[in-house]
Order: C-alpha cells, then sequence, then structure tokens
C-alpha cells in the first residue's frame, strides 16, 4: 500500500509544472516543445533558441529564453518527472559549450500524456459538446459482425495457427475488436461531458427567460434524440456482448500480441478480461450494478425535472423575478463606468451597506489579516431569505438543540440493540452453517443471510456463474456454488427458501476486529 502511494505521489508530481508559484507560461513552452516531434533530444541550447521565439511573441516573460534562466528550468523539469537525462557525443569548442550541448533531455511516456491533456483541455470551448449518436449503429454493427469474425479466426487458427490466413483473421478480428472500443470510448466521453456541462448549467440558480428558453428546447428536443437512440440500440447491443461472453477466453487468446513487449505492457482497450466487462456494464444492467444507459435516463430525467423547477420559480415569484437581473446588470454599469467616489456614493444607495457598519456578530477568534484585501477573503455564506428576498427574519420553525444528550443517549441505545441483534443473527447462521438444511432460522437470521445472498449473486455475470460474499464485520462468509440438480432448502419462522440448481455454503472469517482485539 505504500509503494502504491508513493507511486501517485511521484506520478500527481508530473502536474507540478501547470501551477508553480511563478515562470509557470515557461515550463509550459518547454513541455509543448518537447511533445511537438516524436523521440525528442534536445540541449539546453536548442530549447533556448527555440524560446527566443517565444519570449519575442510575448508568450515568455523577458529573459526567459537565455540559457542561464533555461538549464534550472530544465533541471527543474527532471525533478518533478516530466524530463529525463539523455546523452550522446558533441562537438564543442569551450567546456561551457560542452556542457551546455552534452546533457540532453528527453519527455517521459507519462509527461507526454499529460501535456496532451492539457493542451486538449485548453482547447475545450465552454459550450456544450456534441454526443456522438452516430457511433450507436456502427457500435450495433460491429457487436453484431465481431462473432462471424471470431468463429472464423477460431477454425482457420485450429486448422494452421501459422498460415497466412489465419494470421489474416486474426488481425481482422483486432481490427474489428479495436474499433469497436474506440467507437465506444469516444461515444462514452462524449455523453460524459454533454451531462456535466448539463449539469453545470441546472445548478444555476437564476436563468434568463431567453436561457430558459434555449434549454427547454435542449432538453425537449436534444435530449430526447440522444436517449431515443440509446434506448433504440442498447438491447441488440446487450444482446450481441451476451452471446459473446462465453467465448471471451478464446477471442482474447487470439488477441495476444505475436512478439510479447514485457509484463508491464500497456495493452490496447479490448485486449483485457476487465475491457470486455466494462463494454458490458455500460449497455446491460446486472444484479446491483445499474448500467450508465439506466444512468443516463435517470439523469435526463432529473434534468427536465430541475428545468421545470428553474422555470416555475422564475414565474411564479418563488424568488428573484428574472427583471431583477437586469436591474443589477444596469447597477453593475452604472458601477462600472462612474468614479471612484461616485461608485462608492452607488453603492450605498444601492445597497444601504457603509464602510463603517458591521452586521454580523463577533468572530469566535480573531481572524482579521490586515494584509489580505477583502476581496480576497472568504466569502460570507448569504441565507437564502436574504437573497431572494432581502428579509433577514427567521422562517419556519425553531431549529433543534445542538446539545440534547437525552436523544443522544437512546440512539445510542437503539444502534446497540440493533448492533447484538444482528451479531446474534451472524451467531445463528455460523451455527447452523453445518445442517442448514434441517434447522429452522428465526427472521433475523434469514434477513442476514438474503443480505449475503443478493451480494453473492450480484458478482455473477449469469446463473451458471459462482459467487461470494463476506461480512466482514460479523466474520460470515457465502459462497454459491452451481450443481444441476441439487436443490437448497433454507426453513424459517417466516417461510422456507428455495434455490435450485444450487449449492448454499455459510463459514465463518478472521475479522479486521479480531485481529485488532488479539493484537
Amino acid at each position: 500500500m505504500e509503494d502504491e502511494q508513493g507511486r501517485d505521489v511521484g506520478r500527481l508530481q508530473l502536474y507540478a509544472y501547470l501551477q508553480p508559484r511563478e515562470h509557470h507560461h515557461t515550463y509550459l513552452a518547454i513541455m509543448r516543445l518537447f511533445t511537438s516531434t516524436l523521440l525528442a533530444d534536445l540541449s539546453a541550447g536548442e530549447v533556448s533558441s527555440a524560446l527566443a521565439a517565444a519570449e519575442r511573441d510575448g508568450r515568455v516573460d523577458i529573459g526567459e529564453s537565455h540559457i542561464d534562466v533555461v538549464i534550472p528550468r530544465l533541471r527543474q523539469l527532471v525533478e518533478w518527472g516530466n524530463l529525463v537525462h539523455g546523452r550522446r557525443e558533441t562537438i564543442a569548442a569551450s567546456i561551457a559549450e560542452f556542457q551546455q550541448g552534452s546533457m540532453r533531455y528527453q519527455v517521459s511516456k507519462l509527461a507526454v500524456r499529460v501535456q496532451r491533456d492539457v493542451d486538449e483541455l485548453l482547447r475545450v470551448p465552454e459550450g456544450a459538446r456534441e454526443v456522438s449518436r452516430e457511433l450507436l449503429p456502427a457500435i450495433e454493427r460491429g457487436v453484431s459482425e465481431l462473432g462471424e469474425a471470431l468463429a472464423v479466426a477460431l477454425s482457420r487458427s485450429q486448422r494452421d495457427p501459422g498460415s497466412l490466413p489465419a494470421r489474416r483473421a486474426r488481425e481482422q478480428l483486432a481490427e474489428r475488436v479495436t474499433t469497436l472500443f474506440l467507437q465506444h470510448a469516444e461515444l462514452a466521453v462524449t455523453v460524459r461531458d454533454f451531462y456535466a456541462y448539463l449539469g453545470q448549467i441546472l445548478t444555476r440558480h437564476h436563468l434568463a427567460p431567453e436561457e430558459i428558453a434555449g434549454f427547454r428546447d435542449l432538453l425537449v428536443e436534444y435530449i430526447q434524440l440522444v436517449v431515443e437512440d440509446v434506448l433504440r440500440h442498447t438491447p441488440a447491443i446487450a444482446g450481441a456482448l451476451a452471446s459473446l461472453a462465453g467465448a471471451r477466453p478464446q477471442l482474447l487468446g487470439l488477441l495476444r500480441p505475436a512478439e510479447q513487449l514485457g509484463t508491464a505492457v500497456e495493452r490496447t482497450r479490448g485486449r483485457g478480461k476487465a475491457d470486455w466487462q466494462e463494454l458490458t456494464d455500460w449497455f446491460a444492467d446486472r444484479p446491483g450494478n445499474p448500467s450508465q444507459v439506466t444512468a443516463l435516463r435517470e439523469a435526463t430525467t432529473r434534468a427536465i425535472g430541475t428545468l421545470l423547477a428553474t422555470v416555475r420559480r422564475a414565474t411564479t415569484g418563488g424568488g428573484l423575478l428574472p427583471s431583477r437581473r437586469a436591474e443589477l446588470i444596469t447597477l453593475a454599469g452604472w458601477l462600472d463606468a462612474a468614479e471612484p467616489d461616485r461608485a462608492h456614493a452607488i453603492y450605498a444607495a444601492a445597497f444601504g451597506l457603509y464602510s463603517a457598519r458591521n452586521l454580523l456578530p463577533a468572530p469566535e477568534h480573531d481572524g482579521d489579516d490586515e494584509h489580505t484585501p477583502w476581496r480576497d477573503g472568504p466569502a460570507l455564506d448569504v441565507s437564502v431569505s436574504v437573497r431572494g428576498r432581502g428579509d433577514r427574519g427567521a422562517r419556519g420553525r425553531t431549529s433543534r438543540i445542538m446539545d440534547d444528550p437525552i436523544t443522544e443517549q437512546g440512539l445510542l441505545a437503539q444502534a446497540r440493540e440493533a448492533d447484538e441483534a444482528r451479531e446474534a443473527a451472524a451467531a445463528e447462521l455460523a451455527a447452523a452453517a453445518a445442517n442448514l438444511d434441517e434447522v429452522t432460522l428465526s427472521g433475523p437470521a434469514l434477513g442476514a443471510l438474503c443480505e449475503l445472498l443478493t451480494l453473492a449473486m450480484a458478482q455473477r455475470e449469469g446463473a451458471a456463474d459462482p459467487g461470494a460474499a463476506t461480512d466482514q464485520v460479523r466474520g460470515l462468509a457465502l459462497t454459491l456454488t452451481p450443481e444441476n440438480g441439487h436443490t437448497t432448502r433454507i426453513r424459517s419462522t417466516a417461510g422456507t427458501l428455495t434455490l435450485r440448481d444450487t449449492i448454499l455454503g455459510i463459514s465463518r472469517v478472521e475479522t479486521g476486529k479480531k485481529v485488532r482485539d488479539g493484537r
């Protein structure tokens, strides 16, 4: 665990050059220089020459292209892990020139990815991103044709794995798999970005009338098209993926590279079991694990409800009216055009707040900082009644007493009773594990058993797969093993639970609590 945390901290250092205390424009220009070409191998002098053009254009500060300034910047990037050292023979006329030219720098793999993501982020506009709906029929065709390509590749590989037709069949299979996962990745990214923008807009408390009309059209027309397309193509895609579930081992075996590059190789998506499980979970629901299609439908419903609430608030007066927004914009224009003294007078007349007045109670501690301007200090949380109605009067019922020892002791007693009941149910299950078919369980014991049974079934992809679940707090483990013809009956005071073609096992496990008590 400590090694993983240290690795994560080291990788997060790769982002340090984006927001240092100073000279971040220089670091950004240097990293763009190294990532602009393949296998860039540059010396400090070459970097200095390249930065001279950026300095003339005003993209870096004056003097940042000097060789004596560039060398510390490169060393700092090496310390952060963005650059690595590289050497090669050089011809120099002096020792200083040799030192500047012989020490060369190259960019690391993870730094290339960081800079690529940074440039992509800086190019993203503020508006909504169009969802690539046209990829859905392409994904449906790709999944349906994948079964035929897999059958051809398996038959040819079984006859003669090294023949030219077998190699071509495997290459065509790999091409279809790569195309399928690229299409799905683009679709998932566009859907996620679009709904992130939508959530950002809908969290705004006030919208102008033209904004409300625009988002109404967006939700009613565009989102309806997206959801309809997704729901129309999802059943066929989910069915095709379910039919391929049994042939995943053969598929992954055919997609292995001909030349092994080592164990620490970043494989293309679609070459691992987890990739296919992620693709299936995007379109198909599992017990306890709803799909992204279900999440998309629920997010659309919430977005429409939020928009209706915003329209209702703007039209019925439950908050600031839309006309108040126009008044505030007009006031902002007056303040922008006025002189300082005139602006203070306008502000005092509009809001009735003067520099010598303090309407807040005394703070718990002296937090005044004479070196921090008020505009840079902490923001004050304005209540909804003041923000919406300009009323400071208390609304609603009287708040509850924060320190209520009687209620606290009652809740603690209820929690202890519930914990004792669950412990007793777990002990009853553990005692009945040896002859589960013969004993009659109580209601709480059956409830604890059903909780573990639900978790174990949620881990299975199909009825023929085994499942397991563990309650680390109570020290219980439940296993489900498929067995044709075997019937498990569990009797209880509430009735009989029958599991067909399944063997159920319960055992005790060592919990972290016991380990701590024995330490």
